[in-house]
Parts: C-alpha cells; sequence; structure tokens
C-alpha cells in the first residue's frame, strides 16, 4: 500500500461497521474504503495506505455485493483480494446504462447529500422535488445548495422557493468560486462525514467541488448562454478530500438516478397531499372527477397548488412503472 496518515476514522469508519467484524476477520483482515472506481479496479484506502485492488468477490452477484465508491470492504491482508462489502448505512443505485434488467451500485454510505441547483433560468422547483424523494428514500440527510449567487439580483427568491418545498428543509446559497462563501456547508464536510452531490448539468458543481477542496483540480466548463445550462464535467465515481476534513464522493452517475421503489420518498415530500388523499371519500380516488374527493376540494380552497398536484401525480407515476419493470424483471420465468 501507499503509505499515508489517513485512519479509519478519518476515511468515515464507526460503530456500524466495526460492528461487523468478528475476532476472526480482524486476525488475518483488515477493513478498507473504496476511493474510486475505475475498468476493471478499485482504488482503496486503510489504516495502512492505498492500493489498487481487484473489485470481483469470489460467488458475489454484480447486482448486489461488489463494492462501489463509498462502500467498505474486507480485504484478505495476505493476498490483498476482497473478501465482503460490509453492509451498508444507505446506497444509490440506478438501471445499468444498456441493460436495464441490471442495476448499477452508484455511492454507498453517505452521510449527507447537497441538493445543487443555481440562482438563473436552470433553477427548478419540480427537481428539487424529484431529487429530495430519493434523498428521503435512500435515508440521507438532504442540503439544498443555491450556487451562481453572484449571477442574480434576487438571491432570496431562489432561496424562499427552495424552503417551500418543505419544512425545515436547510438551504444554503453560495458563489461556488468564492472559497469564504463555502463556510456555510463545513457543519457536513467535517472530518469522517461524507457528502455526494445531486444536481443537473451545469448548475457549478465541479467549482463548488474545488472551493470546497481548495483546489483547481477538478474540470469545470461554462455555461451555454443561451438556456444558463452546462456540460456535465464529472467521469470518474470518486471520492475527494475535503479542506474540512471531510469527503465529497464525486460520480456522474448521480444525475441519472430514477424514481423506482421511492413511494416512501414521495409521500414524504408531498405528505399534504397525502393527509388530504386520506379523507378522500374513496379509498381507490384517483383524484380527478371522484365525487367527495378532498384532494380536489384542498386545490379549490387553495390550501393545496394545482401545479404542485400535477408533479406529485408524475413522480408517482414515474415511480409505479419503474418499480412494475424492477419487479417484472426479478420474476422468474413463466411467473
Amino acid at each position: 500500500m501507499m503509505p499515508t496518515d489517513e485512519t479509519l476514522e478519518d476515511l468515515g469508519w464507526d460503530d456500524h461497521f466495526s460492528a461487523q467484524l468478528s475476532d476472526e476477520d480482524l486476525r488475518d483482515r483488515h477493513p478498507v474504503r473504496v476511493m474510486s472506481v475505475h475498468r476493471g479496479q478499485i482504488a482503496v484506502a486503510g489504516a495502512g495506505g492505498r492500493q489498487l485492488v481487484t473489485p470481483y468477490i469470489a460467488g458475489a452477484q454484480p447486482t448486489d455485493d461488489h463494492p462501489t465508491v463509498g462502500d467498505w470492504v474486507l480485504i484478505e491482508t495476505s493476498t490483498g483480494l476482497p473478501i465482503r462489502v460490509l453492509h451498508r448505512k444507505n446506497l444509490f443505485k440506478r438501471r445499468a446504462p444498456g441493460d436495464p434488467r441490471r442495476e448499477q451500485m452508484i455511492a454507498a454510505n453517505v452521510d449527507t447529500v447537497f441538493l445543487v441547483a443555481s440562482c438563473n433560468e436552470d433553477f427548478s422547483v419540480a427537481r428539487l422535488e424529484r431529487y429530495l424523494v430519493l434523498a428521503h428514500d435512500v435515508g440521507v440527510t438532504p442540503v439544498v445548495v443555491l450556487t451562481k449567487a453572484d449571477l442574480t439580483d434576487t438571491p432570496d427568491v431562489y432561496v424562499a422557493a427552495a424552503r417551500a418545498i418543505e419544512p425545515g428543509l436547510r438551504v444554503e446559497i453560495v458563489n461556488g468560486r468564492d472559497p469564504h462563501a463555502v463556510t456555510g456547508l463545513a457543519d457536513w464536510c467535517g472530518p469522517g462525514q461524507t457528502v455526494a452531490f445531486l444536481g443537473s448539468s451545469g448548475v457549478g458543481k465541479s467549482t463548488l467541488v474545488n472551493s470546497l477542496r481548495g483546489s483547481d483540480s477538478i474540470a469545470t466548463q461554462a455555461i451555454r448562454a443561451n438556456d444558463s445550462t452546462g456540460r456535465h464535467t464529472t467521469t470518474v465515481r470518486e471520492m475527494h478530500r475535503l479542506a474540512q476534513g471531510g469527503w465529497l464522493l464525486d460520480t456522474p452517475g448521480m444525475r441519472e438516478l430514477q424514481l423506482a421503489d421511492a413511494a416512501t420518498g414521495i409521500a414524504e415530500i408531498f405528505d399534504d397531499f397525502v393527509a388530504a388523499a386520506e379523507e378522500c371519500r374513496f379509498s381507490n380516488c384517483s383524484h380527478s372527477v371522484e365525487p367527495g374527493c378532498a384532494v380536489q376540494a384542498g386545490i379549490a380552497a387553495g390550501h393545496l397548488t394545482r401545479a404542485r398536484f400535477e408533479r406529485w401525480q408524475r413522480l408517482g407515476a414515474e415511480e409505479r412503472a419503474n418499480t412494475a419493470k424492477q419487479t417484472k424483471r426479478r420474476s422468474p420465468k413463466g411467473v
């Protein structure tokens, strides 16, 4: 291994993982964390340093047990081969590109997810709601980070729109190019903490990463003038050390996550509509033309909004469709 001064605690090790190791494990094996994923190899770090190892674990199914960035893996000391992936705190995954029958692991063991949006024409409440559903369903604390504050004279408008999505939602506004402007994010970036990003291309994620790292090593690209969007610049699933001592997990796959098996997350973000639906006269109410629909009554009275209702319906339809496809793929042939 390449020697470093990082301890397991520096890398995010805690009681959740140590409780999974037996005395036998500790005699001839040691834990490491996956720092980046490459074709055919993974870079890992542990108390002894860093090295490249094979990602393949004997007898493991690629869709379940193969390590992804952020994972903790038990390594056999004598051979350097991975033995097993330790039970995760959480996992972001998606359908594998080019093969919808498979799922691809994206990022594991995240403490906080920064939902990044920019203060320009690309700002979208619907997109933030979608990201919040994903964060809640995976069980990761969300923080909305509004970037490019230097490009607007009315940043408070964007802050208010984001905070209105969910009571108690933390919203931070920054100019990613100003290193001092990201100090408000320090609470989630301390030693042993892992944060990840969700956000569309061109919202300033790479610039924000550079500011948090105190480095210019992450490539950035300018936004297009005609639509205030940009091109995605992250190409490798990788963990970056932050100046505050924590880790930032950057991966291009995070921008392509789809809703599936996310009914719980949708219910949490749209709890006002869920509560209203429970008062409908019919338990199978579609909230369109049925008599006694409490959702439509709430919209008519101004307690609920039509635009938010439509987003709730769209996300629910997407989640049900994707979940049905996954269930069909998992079912044995002929069932």
